[in-house]
């Protein structure tokens, strides 16, 4: 349940559920291939230290795929979303990265319950589930960004100039989409498709792979502490970074409410374009590789996603920090006078 303070913020409760989940996957993970391995004596044991290698691996992995740059874009322009509407927003990445996960864990039981042909097929990079996938994975990824992006700037418009919703098939359509996702819970769904892109997907299937072969004696089950670890990190770090800018978008800086209005639409106008860019991107480079399109797409699709996700996180929290400072600096009294 949420309720709404004076000041019209939403108080949302959803953040003890979201750390107790994030909590739990770590003691379930951690605690599991411990348990496994500490046994066996990890000081003495020659699968002991592998172990906890590939462990560590798996975490690690979750940890740097939560920094992807459509998974920052999605969680970002769906949180804003949500706070523009007066709606819970704290477990938006949550939910995401559970829902993206989800894809990974059951990859990874496929795998260790012995389909050998899913396991050929994902180490193959020109097998037909690659093939499906790598067009599938960003088409769907893209659409999503550029549709959060238009309804942001559309309620950004609409919130300005007190219009009405336009007309027109395109737009019902786009009001289907918001109602369709109108609740963290929801973003489970677009994270499990978001999954179906089967890069961070293909690795820690790898490494279930590798993880079979290292643990040796342990139970197949044992391999599936891999993927709840991939979960662990990234549920952790998208959690934090939703929860982030829910409160940068709910915060609003001293002064008129015209003041007001120019941090929002800063802050919505340029989570638009970065969505609508790291879209342009990951379709370009589709264009590349199934139309064998060259020139300004090979140029646009080269760039690296990986690190412009970093970039990202720096850029909206910088200018989150710099718009906080001179508020608090104008909440100074004028000591001069």
């Amino acid at each position: 349940m949420t309720s709404t303070t004076r000041t019209g913020t939403v108080r949302d409760p959803g953040w003890r559920w979201a750390v107790g989940v994030i909590v739990g996957l770590h003691l379930l993970g951690w605690g599991a291939l411990l348990l496994l391995v500490l046994p066996s004596g990890v000081s003495y044991s020659t699968s002991g230290p592998a172990a906890l290698a590939v462990g560590l691996s798996a975490y690690a992995l979750g940890l740097r795929h939560a920094f992807d740059a459509d998974h920052i874009a999605a969680i970002d322009n769906t949180t804003r979303r949500f706070v523009d509407r007066g709606r819970p927003a704290s477990t938006v990445g949550l939910w995401f990265s559970l829902g993206h996960s989800s894809v990974v864990f059951l990859l990874c039981l496929a795998l260790v319950v012995g389909i050998g042909a899913l396991g050929r097929a994902v180490s193959d990079e020109e097998s037909g589930l690659h093939q499906f996938t790598g067009v599938w994975g960003p088409m769907v990824s893209s659409i999503f960004l550029v549709v959060i992006a238009v309804i942001n700037v559309w309620s950004l418009r609409r919130r300005d100039t007190d219009d009405a919703a336009p007309g027109g098939l395109m737009w019902r359509l786009l009001g289907r989409f918001e109602a369709a996702v109108d609740r963290p819970t929801r973003m489970y769904g677009v994270g499990f498709v978001f999954g179906f892109g089967f890069d961070t997907a293909t690795e820690i299937g790898l490494l279930a792979l590798a993880g079979t072969a290292t643990l040796g004696a342990v139970p197949w089950w044992a391999v599936l502490t891999l993927p709840i670890l991939f979960a662990a990190g990234m549920s952790l770090l998208d959690t934090v970074q939703g929860a982030v800018m829910r409160r940068a978008y709910q915060w609003s800086p001293a002064g008129e409410r015209s003041r007001l209005f120019s941090y929002s639409a800063l802050m919505t106008w340029i989570s638009a374009a970065v969505a609508i860019a790291i879209a342009g991107v990951q379709l370009s480079a589709l264009a590349v590789d199934e139309f064998g399109w060259h020139g300004l797409f090979a140029w646009i699709g080269g760039a690296d996603l990986e690190t412009l996700g970093f970039w990202l996180t720096g850029v909206l929290l910088a200018i989150w920090a710099a718009v906080f400072v001179a508020s608090r600096r104008d909440l100074l009294p004028n000591r001069t006078s």
